[in-house]
């Protein structure tokens, strides 16, 4: 089943127990704004910067991306000095200003209307999160979880499951909101519904995953189902 075509509207999705948002490529512009550091990292190194290489970065933490570089040879620096690189670049870069994405304030406003708290759920660090936190308005969000602060981070569903516990609510019956296949994997194995906006290929529809291309097209109903 292809995405819904932009510009469409989807009936209302269920009102979940809770909103669980991604934050690079999901509620801001800032997936590519970290696949170019990543990329001009990579020029640095004399090493390939191609879709097909930055494609495992996408969604990826920052010691996850440093650990990569290392592995598959694309550095000679170590992972810490890897990491430390690619914090300061996209720091600085998060620090000049972020776009909002289309529709992400109006569905986060919608969730706060209707009752549904809500959870920045991130693979960012923690000063990255708060930077980004202060442009969307911590009003927005009752908790929030960043890299570093689950003992396993995304794709694996700690993260999901900490923001659900604080929340109080049980992870199933929150609602995810994702871009990347690395955080969509993340959303499901914690057991949520997900609504993917996909900044990059690999996100697949199924049972309970809902595709759209922008946030524009999203709403929740004023029922709980």
């Amino acid at each position: 089943m292809p995405p819904v075509p932009q510009h469409a509207q989807l009936p209302p999705l269920p009102r979940p127990a809770a909103l669980l948002c991604d934050m690079d490529g999901t509620l801001v512009d800032t997936e590519h704004a970290w696949l170019d550091t990543v990329a001009g990292f990579l020029r640095t190194q004399g090493s390939p910067a191609d879709a097909g290489t930055l494609a495992p970065f996408a969604g990826a933490a920052l010691a996850d991306a440093a650990g990569l570089l290392v592995r598959d040879g694309l550095t000679t620096l170590s992972p810490a000095q890897a990491a430390a690189r690619l914090d300061r670049e996209f720091t600085a870069r998060v620090a000049a200003g972020v776009a909002v994405q289309p529709g992400a304030l109006r569905l986060l406003d919608r969730a706060r209307a209707l009752g549904v708290p809500t959870a920045l759920v991130t693979a960012s660090e923690r000063h990255v999160a708060d930077l980004v936190l202060d442009t969307l308005g911590r009003h927005r969000f009752d908790t929030s979880v960043a890299s570093g602060e689950t003992e396993r981070g995304k794709p694996h569903p700690d993260p999901y499951l900490s923001a659900a516990a604080a929340l109080g609510v049980a992870a199933p019956d929150c609602l995810a909101v994702e871009d990347t296949p690395t955080g969509a994997a993340a959303a499901l194995a914690a057991g949520c519904r997900l609504l993917a906006v996909p900044s990059v290929p690999g996100i697949e529809p199924g049972p309970r995953t809902v595709l759209v291309t922008s946030l524009t097209e999203a709403d929740l109903a004023d029922a709980a189902c």
